[in-house]
């Protein structure tokens, strides 16, 4: 079928590639840079004070997922860049992939990580984990599990 992806020649596939590869992190960084903002805020509100030493351990290792997601979902823009008509399109997506999953998994645990710390203010412990677990489970089965299983039944 002409104009298909059957039609491409090998320098087209790798355009095609990298352009979805930066679309898609253009649809996750603002998430990302939402929760960052909101990240740095926390600390100086009123409430921080208050944190008992587990919350404010697990604010900072959110606030640290949520910095090295950043920075993993910025780096092949990046490297794009740097690398802009240098002919490494074929390393430069394969190390962009790598660094999008990376990035995701960073997300995941620092959205989960900014639910369990709001959670704990709000109700108790045992709510808090429970819910922060099953926020981690959705995030890993919608943006892991599933792609793999589609992937594994092909």
């Amino acid at each position: 079928m002409p104009g298909s992806a059957h039609d491409e020649d090998e320098q087209e596939r790798l355009n095609r590639e990298l352009i979805e590869l930066l679309n898609e992190l253009r649809v996750a960084l603002p998430g990302v840079q939402v929760l960052f903002a909101f990240l740095l805020t926390v600390p100086f509100t009123n409430r921080f004070a208050r944190l008992d030493a587990f919350d404010r351990d697990v604010y900072f290792v959110t606030l640290l997922l949520a910095a090295a997601a950043t920075a993993l979902l910025i780096a092949p823009s990046a490297h794009h860049r740097v690398l802009f008509r240098q002919g490494e399109k074929p390393a430069l997506l394969q190390l962009g992939n790598r660094l999008a999953l990376a990035g995701i998994g960073c997300l995941a645990l620092a959205m989960s990580g900014a639910i369990l710390l709001i959670t704990r203010v709000l109700f108790d412990g045992t709510a808090a984990a429970i819910v922060a677990g099953a926020a981690a489970l959705v995030f890993v089965a919608l943006w892991y599990l599933l792609p793999l299983a589609l992937r594994l039944r092909r």
